[in-house]
């Protein structure tokens, strides 16, 4: 049974001077503690979304409906004071006008679907440039606010949080908003395979594309569908290679799931290979390695927990990343669990 300080499965995660926010993903629920800077281990969260209470699970909030609940919530991030959840596994996006600081409310907007209890992918019919299939992850990124609409192998970008019939100013990944090829028929610097954190700044936007095993990079911000700047984890813009039993290196990722920017570090969720790469400078040239390792001994080693017991400082499949003010919050989804740590320079 759930409670209000345990997690299964969690993925995403939003952290700031006010909210520690986690998609509790295996319990299909939101969890919110409203005092960051005062965190405890194993201390209760203080709010609950998607479920009526902090021990109730279940899909649709243990089968009341999608109306009052969610299925697989994947992605999170609070913008000029709303909430905004990726409901992944009911192909929407869910907007709260306000953070909530009671539990079991219903959001006030939502986007990819005709209504509050519609959960088909592509609201069942064929891909279009406002609905989703799996949209995992989601951010802010200038101002703009982008999707990572996974299942359709591209991403979504509005000028600022989109009313439900708002089209999007930019879909990159994919020739028009109706395709939703993989790789867009062919591996390239333009393509996706399973995109999925996004990050950047007023002059930079990078994609975890993990189903390549590689992040791409736009400088300056894309205005239009078309090829990266940059490349990270791979040697080149056509391979999509994996490595799943040979050392690693600074360089090399499998399934990076997640990527954060702040300030000048960025930061990737090496999920398969049970690690956190940091640059301590934001690259902006192809194949730059990695400065630090977090989870990890070095940067050849790979295993779950470093093949040994759980401890402070291992992880297993870390899924999630919130980068804020020196602060990393990391959603050690294999582990059950959301760990903080502060990242000195």
């Amino acid at each position: 049974m759930p409670t209000a300080s345990h997690m299964y499965a969690p993925r995403g995660v939003w952290l700031d001077d006010e909210h520690l926010v986690v998609c509790d993903t295996g319990n299909h629920r939101i969890l919110i503690w409203n005092d960051p800077e005062n965190l405890s281990s194993h201390g209760d969260a203080d709010v609950v979304l998607g479920q009526p209470d902090f021990t109730t699970e279940g899909a649709q909030a243990g089968g009341r409906g999608p109306d009052g609940g969610l299925r697989l919530p994947t992605g999170v991030l609070v913008h000029d004071g709303r909430l905004v959840v990726a409901d992944a596994w009911n192909h929407r996006i869910l907007i709260w006008n306000d953070v909530p600081t009671s539990s079991d409310r219903a959001p006030d907007v939502v986007l990819g679907q005709s209504d509050s209890t519609s959960v088909d992918e592509n609201r069942g019919g064929g891909c279009d440039t406002r609905s989703f299939y799996w949209p995992f992850g989601i951010a802010m990124v200038g101002g703009r606010f982008h999707v990572a609409d996974t299942g359709n192998r591209r991403v979504l970008v509005w000028n600022g949080l989109p009313e439900p019939d708002d089209e999007p100013s930019v879909v990159l990944g994919q020739p028009t908003g109706a395709v939703r090829d993989e790789n867009r028929g062919e591996l390239g610097p333009d393509s996706f395979r399973w995109p999925h954190g996004i990050a950047g700044t007023d002059s930079l936007v990078v994609v975890a594309d993990a189903g390549n095993h590689r992040v791409l990079g736009w400088q300056p911000v894309p205005t239009a569908d078309g090829p990266a700047d940059f490349v990270l984890g791979q040697t080149d813009f056509v391979t999509g290679s994996e490595f799943p039993y040979i050392p690693q290196t600074p360089m090399s990722m499998r399934f990076p799931y997640a990527v954060d920017i702040d300030d000048d570090t960025m930061v990737v969720a090496d999920t398969a290979n049970n690690r956190i790469l940091v640059w301590d400078t934001v690259p902006t040239q192809s194949t730059t390695p990695a400065h630090r390792v977090l989870g990890q001994p070095d940067f050849a080693s790979n295993g779950e927990n470093r093949w040994d017991a759980v401890a402070a400082d291992t992880f297993c499949w870390p899924y999630g990343l919130a980068l804020h003010r020196g602060r990393l919050a990391v959603t050690d989804s294999g582990n059950n669990r959301v760990t903080v740590w502060d990242l000195v320079p």
